[in-house]
């Protein structure tokens, strides 16, 4: 696998889910995911949500026609999908960002929601996580706000590869994904990284409406990134960990490690001389509540 495409969420069922069956039997259905969520701003602690569509197919999708309903808990997990088209009355081309789910899990006790517990904010965090590996897209473009703050955009391209059920042949779609980044991290991005480079970018996924120059409503949806790392790169800080056996090491590898990194075969642990690893747990089946 050579990028990643990855979003987690925990969150709310807004609406009764529409079971549909295609002519060839599948079944769709399309979640509308609230996760609500705190953040920081020069004003304080704020509260906001979030929106996901999330398209369900196969079992999934029975299963959530039949047990989730407006309000339902739901751990969600798959990947973001972009689909676009022609506006048929403009003619301009546009684009809704989606999460096709590969795992769902619901949440909700059998017997009805527990009651929140006081005193316990940290806890009762929902999630909304999206992760993406892939090839930085242009320049990262620097703003500045009124207020002083710095943001910065970068552009990331992941590739999703498969094999077609109907043909057999290998399948590849491109996704092209929105980063932003804040502050002392936006500074050092701008710094570090630059078009074509290796990157790995995370944080919440949210999507936000604006207005075209001719009053239309368009959505985009981005990454709001806490991390973002620089692939491929080498690290000096951990040199001294590298241990490399002469007698199985490769040319290259020698050649840049020195003689005091190299250890001696007879140094090294042998495979066999390792000892067992106990996995039997202290619970015992009959102890669990359920």
């Amino acid at each position: 696998m050579f990028s990643l495409n990855r979003i987690s969420l925990i969150g709310y069922q807004t609406q009764s889910v529409d079971l549909k069956t295609l002519p060839s039997g599948t079944n769709v259905a399309d979640l509308n995911i609230v996760v609500p969520h705190t953040f920081t701003t020069a004003a304080g602690e704020q509260e906001g949500r979030s929106f996901h569509t999330v398209t369900l197919w196969g079992g999934m999708a029975g299963v959530a026609g039949q047990f989730v309903r407006p309000g339902s808990h739901v751990f969600i997990a798959g990947r973001l999908q972009t689909d676009s088209w022609d506006d048929q009355q403009t003619g301009e081309k546009r684009t809704k960002t989606k999460v096709n789910a590969q795992e769902m899990i619901l949440l909700d006790p059998k017997d009805g929601q527990l009651s929140q517990p006081q005193g316990a904010k940290q806890v009762l965090q929902s999630l909304n996580r999206g992760e993406v590996l892939g090839h930085v897209t242009r320049d990262p473009e620097m703003r500045t706000t009124p207020s002083g703050q710095h943001v910065l955009t970068l552009g990331v391209a992941t590739n999703d590869r498969w094999k077609d059920k109907n043909t057999g042949e290998m399948r590849e779609n491109t996704e092209f994904h929105n980063v932003v980044i804040w502050g002392d991290l936006a500074q050092e991005t701008m710094q570090g990284i630059k078009k074509g480079n290796r990157v790995y970018a995370a944080g919440r996924v949210q999507t936000r409406s604006f207005e075209t120059q001719a009053g239309a409503k368009r959505y985009v949806t981005e990454i709001i990134a806490d991390q973002v790392s620089l692939l491929g790169v080498a690290n000096p800080s951990v040199e001294g960990n590298m241990r490399v056996q002469e007698a199985s090491a490769s040319p290259v590898m020698q050649q840049h490690t020195s003689p005091q990194q190299r250890e001696p075969a007879s140094e090294l642990v042998a495979a066999g001389n390792i000892p067992d690893i106990n996995y039997e747990s202290e619970i015992k089946a009959e102890d669990l509540p359920f």
